[in-house]
C-alpha cells in the first residue's frame, strides 16, 4: 500500500484487462484516463523513492489466428508504453512476452493448462466446469510469474 512504501522498493504496475470493457461502464476507462492513472501511480510512487516498473497487460486466450496469439487489449498496451517513455519508467512488455510464449505452446496446451477451462465434474468448486480465456490456473500463473522475472533481469540495471 502507499503509506507502506519506502525507499528503493519497486513498485510493477499493471492493469487493463478490465478497464478497456466498454460494456461494463462500472469498469470502463477510456485511454486518457487509464494514461492519467499510471501517471498517478508513477508520481505516488517516485514520491515515496520507490521504483515503478509499467508492464503492458498480460494476454488473453484469445484471439487465435494461425496458431498465433493476437493483441485483445487494444491500443491499451501501446498507452503503457508511451507513459513509460514520457516518464522515463522502465517497462517490461508483459503482452508481447506473454503471447510469443502462449503461442510456442500452442492453443490447446495454454487453453487447457494455463487458463481457467475446466471440464465438467473434475472439480467440486465447478461442478458444471469452466470457460474462462482471462484467468489463470495455476501452472499459467507460474508461467507469468517467470516471463515477469525474465522481464525484470532483462532491464537497465538502474533499479
Amino acid at each position: 500500500m502507499y503509506q507502506d512504501l519506502k525507499k528503493d522498493d519497486v513498485v510493477m504496475i499493471q492493469f487493463g484487462h478490465n478497464d478497456a470493457a466498454v460494456d461494463k461502464p462500472e469498469r470502463y476507462v477510456n485511454l486518457q484516463g487509464y494514461k492519467e492513472f499510471l501517471r498517478l501511480y508513477v508520481t505516488q510512487t517516485r514520491q515515496k523513492g520507490a521504483v515503478p516498473v509499467l508492464l503492458t497487460p498480460v494476454t488473453r486466450n484469445y484471439p487465435w489466428k494461425d496458431g498465433r496469439l493476437g493483441n485483445v487489449h487494444g491500443n491499451y498496451p501501446q498507452a503503457v508504453k508511451e507513459v513509460a517513455k514520457e516518464l522515463n519508467v522502465l517497462l517490461i512488455d508483459l503482452q508481447q512476452l506473454s503471447i510469443d510464449s502462449f503461442s510456442a505452446k500452442g492453443q490447446e496446451f495454454v487453453t487447457n493448462t494455463y487458463f481457467m477451462n475446466l471440464p465438467a465434474g473434475q472439480y467440486k468448486n465447478y461442478p458444471q466446469g469452466q470457460k474462462d480465456n482471462t484467468h489463470f490456473q495455476p501452472e499459467g500463473a507460474k508461467e507469468v510469474a517467470r516471463l515477469v522475472f525474465e522481464g525484470m533481469k532483462a532491464l537497465p540495471q538502474k533499479m
